[in-house]
């Protein structure tokens, strides 16, 4: 059952060696910025246990992944503090995934917008359904996807994320995510995918922990800079949404 927890809901259930983090939010699994905190010191815990192997991350139900940062806190900003620390939310999160010490599988059973495409591209490895379009759309309300982009660039590259940021109004579906290189493999039905994801899971959880805390920082190579780096785009964004543009562009949608 969804949760109807107006900053949201995460729970954390390790067996076998693996932790599987739920989110949930009753605005299609969005986050408002305490969710976003939680799941930050979440994933740092998580790094340090010794009784965790490897992380699954999913989101409750059976429709939409994330539907970004929550629009209410959005429009609530007021000044350039505000405006960053809102904007950190979602660094301090891929930061957390970036440095954890654990592999981070992610399922993915169905639409993704903004920030929530930025966590799809810092795990270490994502499965999805067919369900599962991706939309940045944050250009066309006067912003950008400014924080997420370098996991979104290093995962797919430019090009892609060119077209994901400029093409901001229509979704790209899972099989051109995974064309692009954010999705590992697509599956039909939400069994097909949990099968997968607990295969994958059980079989990493087999091999030398040494060996995957090694490879993971092979991944995130040349990434030591991000800290810095992703909150200096939160500052830009903090400065964006306090344009007149992106004033009107709020509130026109939430007129709608």
């Amino acid at each position: 059952m969804n949760t109807t927890r107006q900053n949201g809901s995460l729970y954390t259930h390790i067996q076998n060696k693996i932790a599987t983090v739920e989110f949930g939010h009753p605005a299609s699994n969005s986050f408002p910025s305490e969710l976003l905190a939680r799941l930050t010191n979440e994933l740092n815990s998580l790094s340090k246990n010794q009784e965790v192997s490897i992380i699954i991350l999913k989101s409750e139900g059976e429709k939409v992944f994330c539907a970004g940062a929550s629009f209410d806190e959005l429009v609530a900003i007021k000044n350039l503090e505000e405006g960053k620390r809102f904007f950190s939310g979602f660094a301090n999160v891929i930061n957390a995934m970036r440095t954890c010490e654990k592999l981070i599988i992610c399922r993915v059973q169905g639409k993704t917008v903004g920030g929530g495409v930025g966590l799809l591209a810092a795990c270490d490895y994502v499965l999805a359904t067919e369900q599962a379009a991706i939309k940045l759309s944050e250009i066309s309300i006067g912003i950008g996807p400014f924080v997420i982009a370098p996991p979104i660039e290093r995962k797919m590259g430019l090009a892609a994320l060119s077209e994901l940021t400029l093409d901001a109004t229509s979704w790209k579906n899972a099989y051109w995510a995974k064309e692009k290189g954010l999705y590992a493999n697509v599956f039909e039905t939400l069994k097909e995918l949990d099968d997968e994801v607990q295969l994958l899971a059980s079989k990493l959880v087999s091999y030398n922990p040494d060996s995957l805390r090694a490879i993971k920082k092979v991944f995130w190579q040349n990434t030591n800079h991000w800290n810095e780096l992703l909150m200096e785009r939160a500052e830009i964004t903090g400065k964006l949404v306090l344009s007149d543009f992106t004033k009107n562009a709020l509130a026109n949608f939430s007129n709608k």
